[in-house]
């Protein structure tokens, strides 16, 4: 665990609000094994983290459509790189693979811990159908759920944040009130940093090199928060309100 200074104690926050895809459920991981199970039917091999980058890089081409529906495209791209069969089948192999993804294996347990202690609200990227795939897998923990379909951006736009803190501000709260958690530097920490929230980053890939599928951002932002699992922020929540 790494944690850094914060601005204000974990007792202080009465919401927590969580990107989903790739801080609660491992995208990542989904993609390689897709790409694996497409390989092994064509007798090749596939270099995952590789793969990744030339996902990372089509996502985020201009048209490449919402998560998880851009697994279809952005197949296109990897089979180009790879030499891989650009079929239909494979295509919504992919979109199946990704929407059904799995959480981390720590994910549940924690947000088990964070639902006792706080109202946590879903801030994702991803489109509806996937989210309540997602969802049901995490064992419904959501006070609230804001996805891309319901709020027409996506992070890091700030009006996806403004959604929320409106939805908040409803319930009495304000943004003050929030811990924004998640690992994308560049779709959530940044922002939610400008945006003078407090935050929380969970350093997924800590012990592998770059930003994998996720794009890089333009510059490092230092979280309040620094973990390199959710379970360790779920378990510094529980000593700081035992104290």
């Amino acid at each position: 665990m790494v944690r850094e200074p914060a601005v204000k104690p974990l007792t202080a926050f009465s919401y927590v609000t969580f990107d989903v895809v790739g801080t609660l459920i491992d995208f990542e991981g989904a993609i390689k094994g897709g790409l694996a199970e497409i390989a092994a039917l064509e007798g090749r091999e596939i270099d995952g983290e590789a793969a990744l980058s030339v996902y990372r890089d089509a996502r985020y081409e201009p048209g490449a459509g919402r998560y998880p529906d851009d697994l279809g495209r952005c197949y296109s791209k990897i089979a180009a790189a790879f030499d891989l069969p650009d079929t239909e089948a494979y295509r919504q192999l992919m979109i199946d693979r990704v929407g059904d993804a799995s959480p981390f294996p720590d994910s549940v347990a924690a947000m088990m811990k964070l639902k006792a202690r706080y109202k946590l609200i879903a801030m994702t990227n991803a489109r509806r159908w996937a989210f309540e795939k997602y969802e049901a897998k995490l064992g419904f923990p959501f006070w609230a759920g804001f996805t891309t379909d319901d709020t027409g951006t996506e992070k890091p736009d700030p009006a996806f944040f403004h959604q929320v803190f409106e939805h908040v501000a409803k319930d009495g709260g304000d943004k003050d009130d929030i811990l924004h958690t998640a690992q994308s530097q560049y779709h959530d920490i940044g922002i939610s940093r400008a945006l003078g929230m407090t935050n929380a980053w969970i350093q997924r890939r800590h012990a592998q090199a770059g930003y994998g599928a996720t794009i890089e951002p333009e510059a490092f932002t230092e979280p309040d928060y620094h973990f390199h699992a959710l379970i360790e922020l779920a378990d510094a929540a529980e000593e700081a309100f035992d104290v």
